[in-house]
């Protein structure tokens, strides 16, 4: 008779098939292996890029399985794999969590229909799962997760006959050619080498396999988990670069269509000029992984196959700032947050992107359709574009991330009173160590708030007192609008539909500005025409105590001319010693208020 496992007693004896029910409890004990592990994966990441997130991108796209298998019921070990690696590429984050879930993909399609896994099939599994992950890759590479993918497999299969249907003695076995794989690929990447680390990516594998082993051997009584490597490694390998590479942004999204032609896709997609491409996935479901500079020129070229959802772009030079940086407390924010590129980089400051409806279509805002693009778009063809909060999982990766690198980290977010972007982060700010702070702010007042943050943070203040500080200053942060056209503002909600017509009639320009409760009102009208950057000017010197007007900065939609006009003219009725900075403003306002429109904030000084 054919013994079952089960992982409800102590160590197993020599089991020679597993049901649905054991493969599950050792698949979730693997994954709360690599997601206890997710920081030192993060700190030794080096390859392809030192951007330190390979843990929390592991940690992501597993904890999708996790939660795809917490309810899952049933005794088919081919149908609980199906949903397992399902669950991967929908969930997959990186270039490694897409290669696992493409590996995923290809063992559990080797084992579809098969009611209890036997060592003979999962060895045949194993391998269609590691050729497939590595025809995922468009250029795979030595030293790295296939390597230790393949090894595994291949060591399975031999140990197979020999260990007579033993499964967890052939998985063990399999597992420490796995490791010796995973120590070998220094020797086979250079900047493993120089770092002094392995693969992360591969660690992470072998982590996950770690954990399923000590699931067959001791059921429940599964050993502690090893302790993690500590800082030191952590500079190493963050130092192992010099150039976090010639691409900036990290760029995902799932396609779905009735049938995806995969080499076609590649096609299309190789011309773009990126790196790390991976595809993962099956013929109606895709997940698309590249490293690039245009994030919208990969959403714009798949659009063509089918439907894009759950786009995705990381900034990879601002992970890689974050990895190398001392400072104790990580500053994040969303991309309703204007403040110079230079700026936020100085400051440490990293960000979440709000979602950009335009004609159906998600985008990133600041990373996805570009500002005058979407402009010419609202101008020319009518467009209405949307914005919506980003997805608490966006937030939950950014402050994981964050905390692999820092003892804390501060969120300052858009205004709950304006949108449900700030309930998402709350929403994912499930660990103690992450403060949100409510900006009651937008645009340009935000992004003063959020980089006074992250100067103090530079400081090195702590938590308590940056937040104290932040809550003091942020009654006396001011954002105002002078808008071209109040159509915009009137459609997206922010304004009463009855003041359009007359704004319209009158030919005046209407002013929002931000009141103390986070809200947006209706402040007033300046004659439209020639010469509104000057009155605009005059209007806010008027009303804005100069002690508040210690900093400044001005944004604008589409406008640059105009905006230049109005940083002179704010100098001079403000006394200040220095021009304004000038920002091109997000889609998070530019959607709402229109091509044109002018913004300002207003912060006192920094303590």
């Amino acid at each position: 008779m054919t013994a079952t496992l089960n992982l409800a007693t102590g160590p197993l004896r020599a089991p020679r098939a597993a049901d649905a029910r054991s493969i599950k409890r050792a698949l979730l004990a693997g994954i709360g292996r690599v997601v206890a592990r997710r920081e030192h994966l993060d700190r030794i990441n080096v390859f392809p890029v030192p951007d330190g997130d390979t843990g929390s991108n592991l940690a992501f796209t597993l904890g999708a399985v996790r939660d795809a298998l917490a309810e899952l019921r049933g005794r088919a070990t081919g149908r609980l794999l199906h949903v397992a690696a399902h669950a991967a590429v929908d969930g997959a984050r990186g270039n490694s969590g897409a290669i696992l879930a493409q590996f995923l993909c290809g063992t559990s399609a080797a084992l579809q229909g098969c009611e209890r896994l036997s060592a003979t099939a999962l060895a045949e599994a194993l391998r269609v799962g590691a050729e497939q992950a590595r025809e995922a890759v468009a250029e795979p590479r030595e030293g790295t997760i296939l390597s230790v993918i393949s090894a595994f497999a291949k060591a399975f299969a031999q140990q197979t006959e020999p260990s007579r249907g033993d499964l967890r003695g052939a998985f063990e076995r399999a597992l420490a050619t796995a490791r010796e794989a995973l120590a070998d690929t220094p020797r086979q990447l250079a900047v493993l080498r120089r770092a002094g680390v392995v693969d992360a990516g591969a660690q992470g594998f072998v982590d996950l396999l770690d954990g399923i082993a000590g699931y067959l051997r001791d059921g429940r009584r599964a050993l502690p988990l090893p302790a993690a490597a500590g800082g030191a490694v952590a500079a190493i390998a963050s130092a192992a670069h010099d150039d976090a590479g010639p691409e900036r942004w990290c760029v995902e999204c799932l396609l779905n269509a009735d049938a995806l032609d995969r080499v076609a896709i590649r096609a299309a997609l190789m011309p773009l000029g990126g790196s790390c491409l991976v595809i993962a996935g099956d013929a109606r479901r895709l997940r698309v992984h590249m490293h690039l500079d245009a994030p919208s020129a990969l959403f714009e070229t798949l659009a063509a196959f089918g439907t894009i959802s759950a786009p995705k772009a990381d900034d990879m030079h601002a992970q890689r700032r974050m990895a190398r940086t001392g400072r104790r407390i990580a500053v994040i924010t969303d991309s309703a947050a204007d403040l110079p590129p230079a700026r936020l980089a100085g400051a440490g400051i990293t960000w979440v992107p709000v979602r950009v409806s335009v004609d159906g279509v998600d985008h990133l805002d600041k990373s996805g359709l570009g500002g005058p693009e979407l402009y010419r778009r609202m101008r020319e063809q009518g467009v209405v574009a949307r914005t919506s909060q980003p997805p608490a999982g966006d937030f939950r990766r950014q402050f994981e991330l964050a905390l692999s690198h820092h003892h804390q980290a501060i969120y300052v977010g858009l205004s709950s009173a304006l949108s449900g972007t700030y309930q998402a982060a709350l929403a994912a700010a499930r660990d103690p160590r992450i403060i949100s702070v409510d900006s009651r702010n937008v645009a340009c007042g935000l992004g003063l708030l959020v980089e006074a943050a992250g100067l103090w943070a530079e400081r090195d203040l702590d938590a308590a007192t940056i937040t104290g500080r932040l809550a003091a200053m942020a009654p006396r942060v001011r954002t105002f609008g002078v808008l071209r056209d109040l159509a915009y503002a009137v459609r997206g909600g922010r304004v009463p539909r009855a003041a359009l017509p007359l704004t319209r009639w009158l030919k005046l320009a209407p002013v929002l500005a931000t009141r103390a409760d986070g809200r947006l009102h209706l402040g007033g009208a300046l004659r439209a025409g020639a010469g509104l950057p000057a009155r605009f000017a005059g209007w806010l010197a008027r009303r804005v105590p100069r002690i508040d007007a210690a900093r400044v900065l001005v944004g604008h939609c589409d406008n640059p001319l105009e905006a230049a006009q109005l940083a002179t003219a704010l100098a001079a009725c403000f006394d200040l010693a220095v021009v304004p900075d000038v920002v091109e403003a997000g889609a998070a306002i530019g959607a709402h208020a229109g091509p044109g429109t002018l913004v300002v904030g207003f912060a006192p000084a920094l303590d």
